[in-house]
């Protein structure tokens, strides 16, 4: 391989696996119908959900124990990436609605909202929060489920506005107050306030109560803080977050991977591919999946690499929209099936005009030889100031390509200063 194709596949592969995408915000402040089921009170999420499994088993109808049950199949999804609770969930949470009527069940439409979030039927999910406020406008963590939707949907200023509504109605439960902050650390990371992101983290970690019960939550929120330390390049913070997340959660799939790209980012190939593979066994996404097999091609396991590469595309395929993006973004960053990357992208971003739906557009089109599309999206990407190596590198070869030197200098050094 050329010395050149070397570095922008070094580069890339940084850049991939520092930007996958984000694992959604954690919902602490969730309050559902009060009833003798109180699984929260047990140790593990494991015993909750077979205590509320039994409940359902012996009384198929009882509508309180499905949402409960259908909340702790989700907690499971988040802890251990398997995608099979998401349909475990998404059936619980039918079965509640089916044995009452959302009129008479909040908490069922509750579920349904949660499950559409991680489905990423973001569309779906707002519309039913909007309807659930419309009944109780007073209820804070309401608008947390409205305002998640909204910012997966990129509308960040009625997103801000749910947020900020949230916080007047959030009340004094420590979990509302945990979810308020990282709410807020989101915002700041998306409007580029990195120092406010940290702040909003560092308190979030301090509410969360100690106890196993938390351990997924209190895990990412260190990766968050990870994260946002090594967006700026300050990798010995960002490695010492991941650590602490793996102190909380032995195992915790997130931070492994991002321990993954430190290891990368300070030159150690073996420690990163080691990690990227423990991840990749048990969760097969396709960042991570496709940041294996760039990590395989540097190390010159060209078999390796193939075989994950052709893994990407086929987990892309069988789950459909629900990794649109990141299959689109795969094609672009190496170099295949340009015109297809650039149908998918600009699909996702007919229904979900974030701004990495819109990179996704940019660089996809640039790749397409779209330059005039690609100019106009990375502007679109660009205009909160979010601070993204990822962004930034995109920006300087869609710069390049259009024939603006000082432009591509300008967002290739900003690329180069973060990470």
């Amino acid at each position: 391989m050329k010395p050149l194709n070397i570095f922008l596949l070094s580069a890339a592969t940084l850049l991939l696996c520092a930007c996958a995408e984000r694992h959604p915000l954690p919902t602490p402040g969730t309050q559902l119908s009060k009833s003798s089921v109180q699984p929260a009170a047990f140790n593990t999420v494991e015993t909750a959900q077979q205590f509320l499994e039994a409940r359902v088993e012996r009384d198929p109808e009882d509508f309180i124990a499905l949402n409960k049950l259908s909340g702790e199949y989700l907690q499971r999804l988040r802890e251990t990436g398997d995608a099979s609770y998401l349909n475990l969930a998404a059936r619980t949470a039918s079965a509640s609605l089916a044995s009452l009527p959302a009129e008479q069940n909040k908490g069922g439409v509750i579920a349904l909202i949660q499950v559409e979030h991680a489905s990423h039927n973001f569309a779906s999910a707002r519309d039913h929060a909007k309807k659930l406020i419309t009944l109780e406008p007073n209820k804070g963590y309401l608008y947390q489920f409205l305002g998640d939707a909204l910012l997966e949907l990129g509308q960040y200023a009625e997103a801000e506005a749910a947020f900020r509504q949230m916080q007047a109605l959030g009340g004094l439960h420590t979990l509302t107050k945990v979810a308020i902050e990282q709410r807020l650390a989101r915002l700041a990371l998306l409007y580029g306030d990195m120092q406010s992101a940290k702040q909003h983290f560092s308190e979030a970690l301090k509410l969360i109560p100690a106890g196993p019960a938390q351990r997924e939550l209190r895990a990412w929120t260190q990766w968050q803080l990870g994260d946002t330390a090594f967006a700026i390049g300050d990798y010995a913070t960002a490695e010492q977050n991941y650590h602490d997340a793996l102190a909380t959660f032995p195992g915790y799939f997130h931070a492994q991977a991002s321990l993954g790209r430190i290891r990368f980012a300070r030159g150690d190939l073996p420690g990163a591919i080691a990690l990227f593979e423990q991840v990749a066994q048990r969760l097969p996404d396709p960042a991570i999946v496709a940041t294996l097999g760039d990590l395989y091609q540097l190390a010159g396991r060209i078999e390796d690499a193939a075989a994950q590469h052709t893994l990407v595309e086929q987990i892309g395929q069988l789950n459909g929209a629900h990794h649109n993006r990141q299959l689109a973004l795969f094609y672009a960053d190496h170099g295949l099936k340009p015109e297809a990357a650039y149908l998918e992208a600009t699909k996702e971003y007919m229904s979900r005009r974030d701004i990495y739906s819109a990179d996704a557009v940019a660089w996809t089109a640039l790749k397409a030889g779209k330059i005039n599309a690609a100019q106009s999206a990375i502007k679109e990407a660009l205009k909160l100031g979010t601070k993204d190596a990822k962004l930034f590198y995109h920006a300087g070869m869609i710069a390049h390509a259009a024939g603006d030197s000082v432009e591509a200098q300008r967002w290739l050094k900003a690329a180069l200063t973060l990470n």
